[in-house]
């Protein structure tokens, strides 16, 4: 990649900035100075420098964030906190993969690789998302029955069979809750459908992805790179198993 386009990514400044900076000799590549914006460089295998300090290129990041409730799924809001308010990152083409409501928590990914987020929401995918929820209203094996063979949420089709598990049943329940879809307020609508309501919903699980037991409300980390391969892999995986079919 050329080397203005390396140093624009990675923050260090404009296209007009990091010309003059290259200019003025305070970019080295692999010890040398006498480099122009247009060379094309190799980031992984050569050593790129600014004003004496090295710059690691990454051409993705991706972060677990627990999304707290009262904050938007989005890059900017004028009303609202965003999610994107909460990671620290150079990068200005990061995004939150699919939405959570403003309040609901949980798990939300953020990345900036493009292919890997639409493979997560694209509906021929069946991505699987765990969710624990507390109801208002009694959930009883007969949801669990209806929600298995799909409910009418007001939309052109039934929903996707959904896994339901009843933790605790009462006048209050708590409920966990798989599906493979994606629709919009489709937990609650789902639970509308059978005459319940939810007070509180906090994703758990996206495909592969998990939440990190040890984050709070608020907080995130970069994920590991098992946890990238095993995203990676769940997509091979589908991949191979729809051309074989």
């Amino acid at each position: 990649m050329r080397l203005d386009k390396l140093l624009v990514e990675m923050q260090i400044g404009s296209r007009s900035e990091v010309k003059k900076y290259i200019k003025n000799g305070l970019v080295t590549v692999d010890g040398t100075n006498k480099v122009k914006p247009e060379q094309q460089i190799d980031p992984f295998e050569q050593k790129i420098t600014f004003k004496g300090k090295e710059i690691t290129y990454q051409e993705y990041e991706y972060y677990m964030l627990y999304k707290p409730a009262d904050c938007v799924t989005a890059r900017t809001d004028a009303l609202h906190k965003t999610v994107m308010e909460y990671i620290e990152s150079k990068r200005k083409d990061l995004s939150p993969v699919g939405r959570l409501d403003i309040d609901t928590e949980g798990l939300l990914l953020i990345t900036n690789d493009g292919k890997l987020s639409h493979n997560l929401l694209s509906p021929t995918k069946h991505v699987k998302k765990v969710y624990e929820a507390d109801i208002e209203g009694c959930v009883t094996k007969e949801d669990c029955f209806a929600f298995a063979n799909g409910l009418d949420i007001g939309d052109d089709t039934l929903t996707k069979p959904a896994e339901l598990e009843i933790i605790e049943s009462g006048e209050f329940s708590k409920i966990r809750i798989t599906i493979t879809e994606g629709r919009y307020h489709q937990v609650k609508r789902m639970f509308q459908a059978v005459g319940k309501k939810v007070v509180f919903l906090k994703r758990l699980e996206m495909g592969s992805l998990c939440l990190d037991k040890d984050l709070k409300p608020g907080e995130y980390r970069s994920l590991t790179k098992q946890e990238i391969m095993n995203l990676q892999e769940d997509d091979y995986a589908y991949e191979h198993k729809r051309r074989n079919f």
